[in-house]
Order: C-alpha cells, then sequence, then structure tokens
C-alpha cells in the first residue's frame, strides 16, 4: 500500500494529478472554479426547481432530548444548513421512527410533539435562509426517516435488533443468542413506522422524506439477508421487499410527497484494526449488499476484501424507480465496521483503526460507483457523497462532475459541520476560508462514540469553547495511551 499523504501538501494542480497517478486512480478535475458554472445551475426534481447543484447531507445528531425533541444545539446546525447556500438538503437529520430505533439516547425520534417541533426546525431553516440567500422558493427540503436495527442504542448501551445473524457483527455489539432477530410480523409491524412521520413531515412543511437504507441499519442490512427465511429474505425481491413496503406505504399516506432513498450502493464487509493498528478486512461468510468477488470496480483495500459490484444495485436501482422514487443520494458500507468505505479520512475515529488505503482511493471508488449509477439510470435525481476528504480540491472536483453527468448534485456532510458556507462561498467567487475546511479528524465521529454531542471540535469556535471539547481530548489521550 502507498502510504497515504496530506492533501495539504499538494497545493497545485500538478501535484494532485501526479499523486492520482501515483495511486493509480482518476478523478475528474477542472482546473479553474466558475462562479456562474454547473455548480450554480439550477434544477427541475419532483416538479419543483431547486437553485443550485449543492446538498446538504443529512446528520445523526447526538444533541437531542432524551424523548426526542430538538436542544439548542439541534437547531443551531439546522439553521447553519439554511445559511450554507446549499438549494437541496436531503433530510436534514436522521429521524428516529420510534424511540427503540434511536443509534443513541439524544437522537430526534418520533414522539408526541413531533409535528410541531419539525414545523419549528424547517421554519428556522428557511428563515436562515432567507437571511443570507435571499430566495428560498428553489429551496428543496426533506427529512431522513430511519431505524438504526443492529446498531439501536436508545438508552446508551446496545440494544440491537436484527435482519439476520452475522457472527462478525454480533459480536461486535454482544450478540449470542438469536434474541435480537427481528421477525417477520415485527417488520411489518416498523413498516408502520414510516407512513406516520411522513405524515407529520408533509404537515410539517416538508418536500419530501427519504427511506434511509444505508450505514448498515436496518433498511440496508436487509439488503444481505440472504440466509433469512421467509418474506424479507433470501433473493433480492424479497431482501428489498421491507423497502419497497415502506415506501408504497408512504406514498398511500402522503401522495404529496416526493420520496428518496439514501442508499449503500456498495459494501466491503468488516474491517478491523490488525496488530500495527492499519484496518484488515475480516473473514465471514456473508456477502453484503454491493459486494462480489474479483471483479467491480475494485475494493482496493487488500487483505481479503470484497470487490465492488453493482449488479444487485441496479436491479434495485430499477425497482426503486419504478416504486416512485425520484432522489438517490448514494453512499458506501458503514461507519460501524468499514468507516474508510464510507467517509474517507486521513485521522481515524478513536474507536477505528489507520487508513488500509489512501483517503484518496476511497473517494475515487465512491465516485466511480456513483457515476456508474447515474450513467445506467439517468433519470433518476442522483446526489454523490465522499467529498469532504478533497478539502481545497473539492469544488474544482464537484464542478468537472456535474459537468460531466456523473452526478445531479454534491452532497456535503462532515464540511458542513466545520464549513457550512462553502457553497456560498463558491457560487459567489470567493476564495475558500482555508481555516474552517473540513481536514477529517473525525472528531465529529470520536465525540459521540465517547458519549459526546457531535460537532467540529478543531475548527468550530463554539464547539471549541464548549466544555466537551476538553472532555474529547482526554479520552483521545487514554485511547492513544491503551494502543502504546
Amino acid at each position: 500500500m502507498t502510504a497515504a499523504l496530506k492533501l495539504t501538501r499538494l497545493r497545485r494542480l500538478e501535484q494532485f494529478n501526479a499523486r492520482l497517478e501515483e495511486l493509480g486512480i482518476a478523478l475528474p478535475i477542472d482546473p479553474e472554479i466558475e462562479a456562474a458554472g454547473p455548480l450554480a445551475a439550477p434544477l427541475e426534481i419532483a416538479d419543483r426547481r431547486v437553485g443550485n447543484r449543492f446538498c446538504a447531507l443529512p446528520m445523526e445528531g447526538w444533541d437531542a432530548t432524551r424523548d426526542g425533541r430538538p436542544t439548542e444545539l439541534v437547531r443551531r446546525r439546522w439553521r447553519r444548513f439554511g445559511e450554507s447556500g446549499a438549494k437541496l438538503i436531503w433530510g436534514g437529520e436522521a429521524y428516529a421512527i420510534e424511540p427503540k430505533g434511536r443509534a443513541n439516547p439524544n437522537q430526534l425520534a418520533f414522539n408526541p410533539e413531533s409535528e410541531g417541533d419539525l414545523a419549528e426546525l424547517r421554519g428556522a431553516l428557511v428563515a436562515a435562509h432567507e437571511a443570507r440567500c435571499g430566495d428560498s422558493s428553489d429551496l428543496l427540503i426533506g427529512l431522513q426517516l430511519t431505524h438504526s436495527g443492529r446498531f439501536s442504542r436508545p438508552y446508551g448501551t446496545p440494544a440491537p435488533r436484527t435482519a439476520f445473524r452475522d457472527p462478525v457483527l454480533d459480536e461486535r455489539v454482544g450478540i449470542d443468542s438469536d434474541a435480537a432477530l427481528l421477525s417477520d410480523a415485527e417488520l411489518d409491524e416498523l413498516i408502520g413506522g414510516y407512513p406516520t412521520v411522513a405524515r407529520l413531515a408533509r404537515n410539517a412543511g416538508f418536500a419530501f422524506v427519504d427511506i434511509k437504507a444505508c450505514h448498515g441499519y436496518l433498511g440496508h442490512e436487509l439488503l444481505s439477508a440472504r440466509e433469512r427465511p421467509g418474506p424479507y429474505g433470501g433473493d433480492l425481491a424479497g431482501r428489498s421487499r421491507f423497502l419497497l413496503r415502506a415506501i408504497q406505504a408512504v406514498r398511500d399516506e402522503a401522495p404529496e410527497l416526493a420520496i428518496g432513498v439514501r442508499l449503500s450502493i456498495f459494501d466491503l464487509g468488516p474491517f478491523r484494526g490488525g496488530e500495527d493498528g492499519v484496518g484488515q478486512a475480516e473473514p465471514t461468510t456473508q456477502r453484503p449488499f454491493g459486494s462480489g468477488v474479483g471483479g467491480g470496480l475494485g475494493g482496493g483495500a487488500g487483505g481479503g476484501a470484497g470487490e465492488v459490484d453493482l449488479c444487485e444495485t441496479h436491479a434495485l436501482v430499477v425497482a426503486l424507480r419504478e416504486a416512485g422514487v425520484t432522489l438517490l443520494c448514494t453512499t458506501a458500507g458503514s461507519p460501524y465496521y468499514n468507516p474508510h468505505t464510507q467517509r474517507p479520512a486521513f485521522y481515524p475515529p478513536s474507536d477505528g483503526y489507520e487508513m488500509p488505503e489512501d483517503p484518496l482511493v476511497g473517494v475515487a471508488r465512491q465516485l466511480h460507483a456513483t457515476a456508474e449509477v447515474k450513467r445506467r439510470h439517468p433519470e433518476l435525481c442522483v446526489v454523490g457523497s465522499a467529498y469532504s476528504y478533497l478539502q481545497e480540491w473539492l469544488p474544482h472536483v464537484a464542478q468537472a462532475v456535474v459537468r460531466q453527468g456523473k452526478a445531479d448534485l454534491i452532497g456535503l456532510g462532515r464540511m458542513m459541520l466545520s464549513y457550512p458556507e462553502l457553497p456560498r462561498d463558491v457560487l459567489a467567487g470567493r476564495p475558500l476560508q482555508r481555516s474552517l475546511i473540513c481536514r477529517t479528524f473525525s472528531d465529529c465521529t470520536s465525540a459521540p462514540r465517547n458519549g459526546l454531542v457531535s460537532g467540529c471540535y478543531p475548527l468550530d469556535a463554539f464547539y471549541k469553547r464548549r466544555p466537551e471539547a476538553s472532555s474529547l481530548a482526554e479520552a483521545k489521550r487514554r485511547t492513544r495511551g491503551a494502543e502504546l
């Protein structure tokens, strides 16, 4: 493996291109940014005009109340989404359809005050957008609906509900029996939670909902339930039945809403740090959705990792389109068992492993897979992910991606925590504010892994001043000490 290189050392385009060549990968890239160019172009989504090609990706906050309601920290994040200048807000937040489906005790979730809470959050976002950007008529806002499944921790300790037994992943969340398995009847009942929250989102003014199927959560895990008997496992028709039934239930309950799906379009299986701390693929008999052996776009990680195989992904996307889905947001893998696949970073989270590849390889893998999905399904609006690691080169690659039709919109996640104004600066032709650019320190993940609220502690002055900043620093010191 070629050792990872900090992107801050690649100041000139020829240096960046030379690094790509050294790694044996390619990325589309424009040498100059056009303020009124492809990223500023409007587009039509679900009969609505969307004003530019930037999208704020959904967050999974650790800062709501214990009963799933917004706090001032949540409101601040939503206001910053509005101020960003991005004209598509994909989901805003991962909103659990039931309290037991939360990934942490302080995640937003369905509760008796949900409709009013959602209306308040959306209103704050729109007001912030209008204050900074003017017109909001071309702003499209959705809500992500989720159930955390295997990674549910609604009261602080693991309370997993799974689609199937997996010896590797079961061990990670303390499963030693079939007690955590969801029955067919329980899955039937859970489907009913999606239209309930979707109706409230519609009443609160949201234009679409995202039926989440990514990152190892329930909707995604079911897509890999090859050995599960009954209606929710086996072939792809069975493994996608939960997702498609949830979509249909939402359409029946709230036909005015557009439907999006954030989908892990491929997965490379679970990794764990080896003796040297570098991530290694764990031997497993499971073949995750979007994974093959020895073909496709390449795993690029070695150690027996699976290869990207989009055959089933394409088949599922066809079924999603036929079910009425008009927006697709691509991502990959899971932050729980292969974070380098899901969100390439130079620095691992405190409970993670050293990257087994240069993060640029992970970026290229996602961008190429997304481009292939867009090529095969041009009628869908496709939002790409994994751009934050590109740092100063993000606008250059993003503009080329949109110009070449490899994605319709550019999704920003971690960058929205450190530098939400990036879309506004790019579209105004201003130079990037280098002191705010996300350097993928992974503190936004390490903090919640240690029971602290999520935020950008290294770069956002607001979080730097919070008492959790010193607690996070101490937790990271303990982790480093344990590794020595």
